[in-house]
Formats: C-alpha cells, structure tokens, sequence
C-alpha cells in the first residue's frame, strides 16, 4: 500500500470528521487501521524504511483523531483501545518524530477518564510517567486539580471544573464525572435523612435550579417522593431490604472460639 494512498484516505476521514459524520468516520477509522498494518516501520516493529518518519506522523495523526472520535461518539473502550495504540508516538518513537500538539490534550484527557472510571492507581501511574514540562501543561494541571479535589471531597470544585476545562472534548468526561459525584450525595443523602426540602436538596446536590433538581429525581430516582416542598427518601430506604445479624449464632460461635482458646492455653 502506497503512503499516498493512505494519506488521501485520511485525508477523507479527517473530512467526515470536520462535517460531525461519525459513522463514516468509523467506517473509514477501521480501513485506515487494517492499512497501517502493512507499514513495517510503524509499532512494534519500528523498522528505518525510507518513509518511516512520514508513515510514523501519519499514523500518530491518525490514532490522535481516533481519540478524539471515541470521545465524540462517547464509546470509553475505543478511547483506551485507541489511546494504547496511540501511546508509543509519544515514548517509543518521540525522539524521532517533532511534537504533536495534540499530546498533552490527549494525555490530560486520559487521565480523566481513569479519574471518571475510578482508577486512581493507574492515574497516578501515568501522572508518575510524565515529564515535569508535561505537569506544568494545563491540560495535565487541569486533571491534576480534579482528582485532588475529588479526593479531598470538594465536589463544588470538581462541578464547577467544567467551566474551566481547558479543551471542548473534556466536556464528555466533566459530564460524567458530574453524575458520579451527585450519585455519592444522593447515596448518602438518602441514608441520612429522612427528607430534604427541594432548596436543601438543591444546594446540596449542587444544581442551580429547582428544575435540574426535578428532572434528576425523575431520571436517577424514582422512588424518592417529592411533594410538599420536600424531597421524602423513606420509600428509598423500605425499597432496600435490610439485612438481619444473626446476633445469637456470633454471641455462640464467639463463646466456642474462646473455649478453645482456653484448652490450648
């Protein structure tokens, strides 16, 4: 396969990208991938053939519109699979190709996915992996500050975020990172009162209006009961069985335990 041949199909991706036609876009994503297999100089390989620069930039221009695609059609496993095989044109072949403007975009909006799927460890893996040039790029900051301020339960900072986010394709994940925390709060919320006025309700779930408030009861749930200028958790908290302990077989299995334990003494 010629590189000019597939530089023109991507050429015709990156079009269809453009024009917001995502399924033409996967549709010629997967002929662009099934293609560069055929180039040798390209992961795991690496081989110097007389195009290899040229095929490297392409590729990684590729797998960077990739990325950002999964994210426009809100598809998380694309965005690792692709992601992964974005990476080594950042490390393994970074000293021969220029920079990419896209990388730190890219590497800020991995991290926040790991952040909204809960991995910490792995977030902290690869913030542990980046250079101090790339943590001071506001696209890293920016995840950086989330994830501190998640962990420190400043959830105001971690909504408020999204007004700050530093690119338009970290919407997505704000978005989601949003429910995840009001979630926490509902969760706990229902476990510790019985009922909440809409305004308590509102402030604490951290909407700015009644209606947002409304709206998510009747999405995320319907069993809370809104009436009276209130919202009533009590049909939450009969709806969830609660588990009896069996307080006389551990008072007996305890009293054996310590029988035995005076034998052997």
């Amino acid at each position: 396969m010629d590189l000019t041949e597939v530089s023109q199909l991507c050429e015709r991706f990156k079009a269809a990208f453009v024009r917001k036609d995502f399924d033409t876009c996967t549709d010629l994503l997967s002929q662009l991938k099934v293609l560069l297999t055929k180039f040798r100089s390209l992961p795991p390989l690496f081989e110097n053939t007389p195009n290899a620069v040229n095929e490297l930039l392409l590729a990684r221009e590729i797998y960077e519109h990739a990325v950002v695609l999964s994210v426009k059609i809100e598809d998380q496993d694309a965005f690792e699979r692709d992601f992964f095989q974005l990476k080594p044109y950042y490390t393994d072949a970074g000293s021969r190709l220029p920079p990419s403007q896209q990388e730190y975009l890219i590497l800020g909006l991995n991290l926040l996915r790991l952040l909204v799927q809960n991995r910490i460890a792995e977030f902290h893996t690869e913030l542990e992996l980046l250079s101090a040039t790339a943590l001071d790029n506001p696209c890293i900051k920016h995840a950086v500050e989330l994830e501190q301020s998640f962990m420190e339960g400043a959830y105001n900072r971690v909504l408020s975020a999204r007004q700050t986010a530093p690119h338009e394709t970290y919407v997505y994940f704000m978005d989601l990172l949003a429910k995840t925390v009001r979630d926490e709060i509902a969760g706990c919320s229902e476990k510790a009162y019985d009922y909440l006025s809409i305004n308590d309700a509102r402030q604490m779930l951290l909407f700015s209006s009644d209606q947002e408030l409304l709206e998510y009861v009747k999405e995320e749930h319907p069993e809370w009961e809104v009436k009276n200028g209130s919202v009533f958790f009590q049909k939450a908290k009969e709806s969830t069985p609660c588990k009896e302990i069996p307080s006389l077989q551990l008072i007996n299995q305890t009293l054996s335990c310590a029988r035995e334990l005076e034998r052997i003494v």
